[in-house]
Parts: structure tokens; C-alpha cells; sequence
């Protein structure tokens, strides 16, 4: 396939991989298709724009007047320091495991489906909060038909497995596969390691990104952690290790129970830290920094960055920051493109 292709193609590419909320992602699909190349190589890719164009504008514009709302959003919007999503065979305890860790009172019964829509639960770790979301099971016969178009906003995933149920194996091969079909790949490589969260991963090896520039834009990698609950009843590190092996994927692994609480305080701080989630707290000149409400990022943010989340008027006039902590001395003077640290304190001057 022809990779001629414009600058302005490849930035609103590069703007929609990156984007989170549906408004500019609407925007950014419109870029592209105003940019990409019109021939009949990029005919496919063309259409699949278009349709998600029309599936993005309708779900923003909602219902015509007059007509009937066809039910619940199934896509939730990011909120907190990131938005990590439960996927997982039925009767795995996912909804069990979401309301323990949110306090969301999800739903859970023996019976396979209960959770029928995304539900989504905030989890606080220090003053950070992340976004889970809980969503319907995977099986080798069903999954439901927007699930991917939810997965798009995700930051990571939690792939939670009941290592006793029968068939487990299958099951994750399953959910790996049907989710594949759909642009969606469940990874084992986060941005940072969980033990060492300072020393980045190398890139991936076995599902490298193409280097061609009209490779699919829509597909989506999602750092997964496996989430082996019902550590009570059965779970070790060994049977994790077996399934890895019988997989095929060596994901990050963390043994838990939703019945008694086992392994789950540990959970957010590995997720923070995989993520590579920083704190950036502000203030105003002669005042004390606002310690109760940090702005959140993930590392490799800079002091623009800090600003035009605060305010866009603010990033615009910016002009530099002063800032404690990250190893400078009190009250340094730093311009916009210098690079934040968890629990900087900035103040911005316009």
C-alpha cells in the first residue's frame, strides 16, 4: 500500500491515536479523512472513517428530536488519572472485583452477564483516582457489539480470570482473539515497569506497529494486567505461569481475592505505576500550593502540558513557571517545555 502521504494526514493520525474525548476525536476523524490520500488504495480506509465518523456523530448528537432514545451510552467518558477497563470470561468475579475496589455496589450473581452495560467506579490511590470501568463478559460465543467502541477510550486493561472455572485457558484465548478480530489487542507491555517504574520497557517484539503510514489507525493496544481472582478458593503463582505459557502471552500478574480483600491494596499503586501516573500540584503567588487536588499526568509531561489543562487561555500567554521539588532548588525558574516530576509544585505566570 502507497505510504505518500501528507504531514496533515499524519498529525490528525497521530492527534486521534492519542485522543480521549469523543468531541475531538470526532474532530480529528475529520482531519484525516480531509487529508488522506484519494485513491483506490486508500479506499477501504476511507470508508472505515466515514463510518466511524457517522457512529461519532450520532452518538454525540444523540437522539433526532422527536425520537425515541435507542438506550445507555456504552461509552464513559475518562475521568481521574486514567480510565482502565475490566474485560474477562462470565463468572470470573469482575463485578464483584469493581465494586470492592470502587464502592460501585456492581451487580454479581453466579448466573453468567449480570453487568449488561459499563459501569464505572473510581479508585483512589493517595490522592490520585483512577477510573475502572466494568464491562460484560467475553465468551467464544458473544461479546456485545459496541464493546470495542468502549475499549477506545481506555487507558489499560484488567483481564480478570477465575483460574478454577474450567476451560480458562480457552476462555483467554478467546477474549484475545475475538477482541483481535476487532482492532483491539490485549498487550503484556505497559509504558513502565511495575517494579522499577523508572526504566521504560523496551518496545514490544512480537506485535511491533507497522512502520507503514497508512497502517489501521483504529487499532487499539491496551497494556494489560492479569487479574487472577478467587485467590481464596484456588490460585498460585504456578497455575498463572501455566496459563501464561499455555497462552502464549506473558502478562503482568497479580493473584487477588474479591471475597476477602487478598492482594488489592496493592493493585492501584501497580497501576499508577505502570502507567507511569504523575502529580503536579499548583499554586498561586504568596499562597500555599493546593495539597488536597493534584493535576494528573502521565510522565513525560511538560510545564505547557500543566498549563492548558489548568486553563488554555493560561497555556497560551504562559510565559514560565516557577517550581519546587524534581530535584531543583525552590522556586527555580522553568520555561514551558521543561518536563514535570510526580509531586512537583508549579506556579504559572502568564
Amino acid at each position: 500500500m502507497p505510504t505518500n502521504v501528507s504531514a496533515e494526514y499524519k498529525k490528525a493520525k497521530a492527534a486521534f491515536q492519542s485522543a480521549k474525548d469523543p468531541a475531538e476525536r470526532l474532530h480529528c476523524l475529520k482531519e484525516m479523512l480531509r487529508a488522506i490520500p484519494k485513491h483506490k488504495g486508500t479506499e477501504h480506509l476511507q470508508a472505515d472513517i466515514k463510518t466511524r465518523i457517522k457512529q461519532l456523530t450520532e452518538e454525540l448528537s444523540g437522539p433526532r428530536k422527536g425520537a425515541a432514545r435507542k438506550g445507555p451510552s456504552h461509552t464513559v467518558s475518562p475521568e481521574g488519572a486514567a480510565q482502565v477497563a475490566l474485560v474477562g470470561p462470565p463468572n470470573a468475579g469482575k463485578s464483584a472485583l469493581h465494586s470492592r475496589l470502587t464502592g460501585s455496589h456492581a451487580q454479581s450473581a453466579e448466573y453468567p452477564h449480570t453487568t449488561n452495560e459499563p459501569l464505572p467506579g473510581m479508585l483512589p490511590v493517595d490522592d490520585i483516582q483512577i477510573q475502572l470501568v466494568d464491562l460484560p463478559p467475553i465468551s467464544a460465543d458473544f461479546m456485545e457489539p459496541w464493546m470495542p467502541n468502549a475499549l477506545q477510550l481506555a487507558h489499560a486493561a484488567m483481564l480478570v480470570v477465575d483460574l478454577g472455572t474450567p476451560g480458562c485457558v480457552e476462555n483467554v484465548a478467546s477474549i484475545r482473539e475475538t477482541l483481535e478480530d476487532k482492532h483491539v489487542l490485549l498487550v503484556p507491555d505497559w509504558p513502565y515497569d511495575f517494579e522499577t517504574p523508572d526504566a521504560p520497557l523496551p518496545n514490544p517484539t512480537d506485535e511491533e506497529p507497522e512502520d507503514d503510514d497508512l497502517a489501521d489507525p483504529f487499532l487499539i493496544r491496551l497494556p494489560t494486567l492479569l487479574v487472577a481472582n478467587k485467590s481464596d478458593i484456588n490460585a498460585s503463582t504456578e497455575e498463572i505461569t501455566i496459563l501464561e505459557e499455555l497462552v502464549g502471552v506473558r502478562y503482568p500478574a497479580i493473584s487477588v481475592s474479591a471475597e476477602t480483600g487478598q492482594g488489592l491494596g496493592s493493585m492501584g499503586r501497580m497501576l499508577v505505576e505502570g502507567l507511569g501516573i504523575v502529580r503536579v500540584y499548583t499554586k498561586i503567588p504568596g499562597h500555599p500550593p493546593d495539597a488536597d487536588r493534584p493535576w494528573t499526568f502521565f510522565r513525560g509531561a511538560t510545564v505547557l502540558d500543566v498549563a492548558t489543562k489548568v486553563h488554555r487561555e493560561l497555556a497560551q500567554s504562559l510565559k514560565f513557571a516557577r517550581i519546587w521539588g524534581g530535584g531543583k532548588f525552590d522556586g527555580q525558574q522553568v520555561g514551558r517545555d521543561h518536563v514535570v516530576e510526580d509531586g512537583d509544585i508549579l506556579e504559572l505566570h502568564g
